[in-house]
């Protein structure tokens, strides 16, 4: 049986919580040690993952598409997820690309899927480690 409710799709960023907890949700994923920050290349740098160039970046990073692909195949079990929840530093590259080109997927498999960006408008930050 396919799933049927919505997904709830939600990017963050870890340095914008202030130690506070991620946002609720069924699975989070903490891409900041996984992936490499895309934000060190300088012609996406003043962009955020709602642009193309950037999702395009992420997508291509080692690991990006295992990960994309086993959070489809996860949202879509029988008794799947509710909500995914994905944060990086900032919550503007990584995290933002990530749930767009996840919510994309999931939408190419007949998903509804509702996004939620928490800092993908805030300014770049510039502290990138984390305990």
């Amino acid at each position: 049986m396919r799933p049927t409710l919505p997904i709830r799709l939600i990017s963050f960023g870890y340095l914008h919580l202030c130690d506070g907890p991620p946002p609720p949700a069924d699975r989070v994923e903490d891409v900041r040690d996984r992936l490499r920050d895309p934000a060190a290349a300088r012609h996406i740098l003043d962009l955020d993952g709602l642009n193309p160039r950037v999702q395009d970046v992420v997508l291509n990073t080692p690991g990006a598409r295992e990960l994309i692909a086993n959070l489809t195949d996860y949202a879509n079990l029988p008794a799947g997820p509710r909500a995914i929840a994905i944060g990086c530093a900032g919550g503007r590259h990584r995290a933002a690309g990530l749930t767009e080109i996840l919510a994309r997927a999931l939408r190419d498999r007949g998903r509804q899927v509702d996004v939620e960006h928490l800092h993908v408008h805030l300014p770049r930050v510039l502290k990138t480690q984390h305990p």
